[in-house]
């Protein structure tokens, strides 16, 4: 790669394409940005922070617990329930929105604080290039951006370029869960992920209308549903 083609960082040059920044943040969502989002890191992410790419002291970090990582949090309800529901695992959140970030400290604030969470509020590439090999055990991605038009479906995140690293940092045997209403999105990744090297937990099509035992519904899973979109729930592991 030419030094054109990467940032003064050192970082590689990757577009982003999906929202950073929403409505104007009011001055409780501003401190808590200020105020929170620093000591929840996972560790130095950032190419600013971490320029030789080292890689992340989970077991230090979150004191040898098992490590999940939820990929979009959103506002951070799914995340805070599982957080709440396994509190003897830790939970690495990733969301470059930052309204949603904002959104997501605000109920940890409110909940008095979960020791079992980090966030990353940034691409998930970022942090993937720092996540040790074979250090999650888990993995959500829960309604992610659709991308509707075709000539878009190579920003979604059931590509190569976001699986090979994800599939990289999973344990063997780690469950990754895609929850979506887009029955596009379902034909991409049920396509996508197996030839990333992922099995399907699943034998029919209606396996995969079944949420999990320990599922949260999240806001926008009830427009959905509102709306007359299907959920549907994936479960696959990696080989």
């Amino acid at each position: 790669m030419s030094d054109e083609q990467k940032h003064q960082s050192g970082a590689p040059w990757r577009n982003f394409y999906g929202r950073i920044h929403g409505k104007t943040l009011n001055q409780a969502q501003k401190e808590y940005l200020e105020e929170d989002l620093p000591r929840l890191s996972p560790g130095p992410v950032t190419w600013e922070e971490n320029p030789d790419r080292a890689k992340l002291d989970l077991a230090s970090r979150f004191e040898g617990k098992p490590v999940w990582l939820e990929v979009g949090f959103g506002a951070g309800e799914h995340l805070i329930h599982m957080a709440q529901s396994y509190p003897d695992v830790a939970i690495i959140g990733c969301e470059p929105y930052v309204n949603g970030v904002a959104s997501c400290l605000g109920h940890l604030r409110r909940l008095g604080g979960l020791d079992n969470v980090a966030i990353h509020a940034g691409d998930a590439r970022d942090l993937f290039d720092v996540l040790p090999d074979e250090s999650i055990e888990k993995a959500f991605l829960n309604y992610p951006d659709p991308w509707p038009k075709a000539r878009h479906h190579r920003r979604r995140f059931v590509t190569p370029e976001h699986l090979e690293p994800l599939y990289r940092v999973l344990k063997p045997g780690a469950e990754f869960r895609v929850a979506t209403d887009i029955p596009d999105y379902v034909r991409q990744t049920m396509e996508e992920v197996p030839r990333a090297g992922f099995e399907w937990l699943g034998e029919c099509a209606e396996d995969w209308r079944k949420p999990w035992g320990d599922w949260f519904s999240t806001r926008y899973e009830k427009k959905a549903i509102r709306e007359g979109r299907t959920p549907h729930y994936m479960t696959f592991r990696k080989g």
